[in-house]
């Protein structure tokens, strides 16, 4: 298994990329769908122009199997940036062979190389098969005062 950051100018690279993020849209934890025509026509050609974005692929030989993307934030509390894991998947014939720890361990290669002051993610509360492989890499909610409780993630679609 090879675990690297994509080079999205790389036709493998960025075919891969696309390749397996419509595999984790068209699954339950992606909603069920495959991504937009014009989002799969535009996707790595939108990452390059982003430098805060960071692209991690897994291939077994030729084959995609495994990626992660992330887009790099900043904590104001640290005064240091972060990297906000945004997308996360492992084509089902590669699961449970340890390959989400391995990216996962590249990705903290990579925040550490920025500076980063720590790793960011969100999970769908059903999705407990992730949330116990995130909690085994370490993850937990985050709260700044227990008595405030945790972070929810919210969105307003535009």
């Amino acid at each position: 298994m090879k675990i690297f950051e994509a080079d999205l100018t790389n036709p493998q690279h960025a075919s891969a990329v696309v390749l397996l993020l419509n595999s984790y849209a068209d699954s339950p934890e992606g909603a069920g769908k495959s991504l937009p025509e014009d989002v799969q026509h535009n996707l790595t050609g939108t990452l390059q122009k982003r430098p805060d974005a960071a692209v991690v692929l897994a291939f077994e030989k030729e084959t995609p199997a495994g990626l992660v993307i992330c887009i790099e934030g900043f904590s104001t509390f640290a005064c240091k940036p972060l990297l906000n894991i945004h997308d996360v998947f492992v084509a089902p014939e590669y699961r449970g062979q340890g390959l989400a720890r391995q990216l996962f361990d590249h990705v903290e290669t990579i925040a550490k190389a920025r500076g980063c002051c720590k790793l960011t993610l969100e999970v769908l509360e059903g999705n407990k098969r992730a949330q116990a492989a995130y909690t085994k890499f370490g993850f937990a909610g985050y709260e700044l005062d227990p008595e405030m409780g945790q972070a929810l993630f919210w969105e307003k679609k535009l």
